[in-house]
């Protein structure tokens, strides 16, 4: 026998032998809590957000946005060169980092590439006073968060950096978030010392990263979802979407619509395109 703890409830079930299982609530944390967080504070940015890291070897450039950036209430460091912005940024936790394309040394894009491969939760804006379409997608595909050319505009440059705090805020929420549901869906949460519990454990860990469907059979209450979470967040697949379906729930003339979307118009009242489940859950897991 084994059991299935429901909040206070313990039911017995059928399932494997001497194991037990602990059936938790969904993470209680919300993203909509975070982005009231940023509408309350959308209009006092401080350096309660970030501090920002100007990159610049042109001195009355690095001084200019030093000074505009302040006046907001900005916390802002000035680095002159590529190299020492990489020191400063192991020593200091930064919002964003607001860098000059051509700079001698280590350049702009090169100092982006570092600072994405290092530090990806930081935001990166591109300055250069040779501006073109190619330059800025070619940023773009680097990772940069915006692009400015230079003379740069103030009201340009503070609504700019305001909007790339607020993106490196929110990013950082989402990765923490992220940890918290892979903490929640762990091995330790799945509660049992029993010899079959431990070649189950064994075998989620060998099949975690495969790329393969996965067949998981038991009996009600016995932690079938919670298996399948445990592969999902211990595989190569965890930040990507969880998406658990009760196939049982949705009318039969709606499954195929569920599961791979619509165009508009498709029937009566199909009034946009909608995406299906397995196109939501790319790359992810679809339970």
């Amino acid at each position: 026998k084994k059991f299935v703890q429901q909040g206070r409830r313990r039911v017995e079930t059928g399932g494997v032998p001497s194991g037990y299982v602990e059936d938790f609530d969904e993470p209680r944390t919300k993203l909509a809590s975070f982005f009231s967080i940023l509408q309350e504070k959308e209009c006092s940015m401080t350096e309660e957000w970030g501090a920002v890291l100007v990159v610049d070897d042109d001195v009355e450039m690095r001084e200019l946005v030093h000074d505009v950036l302040k006046d907001r209430g900005h916390q802002v460091t000035t680095a002159g060169s590529g190299q020492e912005a990489l020191t400063l940024l192991s020593e200091q936790d930064y919002a964003i980092v607001l860098t000059d394309l051509r700079m001698k040394g280590l350049s702009g894009t090169e100092l982006l590439v570092e600072i994405r491969r290092l530090y990806p939760d930081i935001g990166v804006i591109l300055m250069t006073a040779f501006g073109s379409v190619e330059t800025a997608v070619e940023a773009m595909k680097l990772g940069a968060g915006d692009y400015l050319t230079k003379p740069v505009k103030n009201d340009e440059l503070v609504r700019i950096v305001e909007r790339c705090i607020r993106e490196a805020s929110l990013r950082r929420e989402v990765n923490r978030l992220r940890r918290e549901v892979r903490r929640e869906y762990s091995f330790h949460q799945i509660i049992g010392k029993s010899k079959p519990m431990q070649e189950i454990f064994d075998l989620i860990r060998r099949v975690a990263d495969s790329p393969t469907n996965i067949l998981i059979t038991g009996e009600s209450g016995t932690g079938k979802e919670l298996v399948a979470k445990a592969i999902h967040y211990n595989s190569d697949r965890r930040d990507a979407p969880f998406i658990p379906v009760n196939c049982a729930a949705i009318p039969e003339q709606l499954l195929e619509s569920e599961l791979f979307g619509h165009m508009r118009g498709a029937f009566t009242d199909a009034k946009m395109d909608k995406r299906g489940l397995f196109e939501e859950a790319q790359k992810g897991t679809l339970l």
